[in-house]
């Protein structure tokens, strides 16, 4: 397979044109694409179903994102949809390069699909950190028992104690 093509009639003697996608670059570009465009797909489902936490490499992860777990999550349910269009075009457009054409088509396909790809999640992040921003950020924490309990799911029972060293106390 060649990359470049004979010189054609009525063309300038000696101008190659470029008019294949090499094997080794389509079978790369489209491996790439399809494994990004799975994980795309995956975090969008995940996002979209309000079951992405955070961490520290998925999801739309901007400022207003990581602020709280609750404006995380609305801002990764609110980038799902674009998020998922970009995951569904890479996973697409790799498996068209890895079995597809070789010709000019694949280099039409290979550049559409790159960009397409990063326009598409460049919206959904800043979709995403716009949710995250219109939703408020949760009230911090204001325990009856002031800060004496071993943690949050013990308020219950510090509330008892603290009722209970008052009553001591006022004894």
């Amino acid at each position: 397979m060649t990359r470049v093509s004979p010189a054609v009639p009525g063309g300038r003697a000696g101008s190659p044109t470029l008019d294949a996608v090499p094997a080794p670059v389509a079978l790369t570009a489209g491996i790439l694409f399809a494994l990004a465009g799975a994980a795309l797909v995956v975090v969008a489902v995940l996002g979209g179903r309000s079951r992405l936490r955070r961490n520290r490499w998925a999801g739309v992860r901007t400022p207003a994102t990581l602020a709280s777990e609750t404006q995380f999550v609305a801002g990764n349910r609110a980038a799902a949809a674009p998020l998922g269009a970009a995951g569904a075009i890479a996973l697409v457009s790799g498996i068209v390069l890895v079995s597809g054409p070789r010709g000019a088509l694949g280099w039409v396909i290979l550049v559409v699909a790159a960009v397409a790809v990063l326009v598409l999640v460049g919206v959904g992040g800043v979709v995403g950190d716009r949710a995250a921003a219109a939703t408020p950020a949760p009230a911090p924490f204001s325990g009856a028992c002031g800060g004496v309990c071993g943690g949050c799911d013990l308020v219950a029972g510090c509330r008892e104690s603290v009722a209970a060293r008052l009553e001591q106390a006022a004894e």
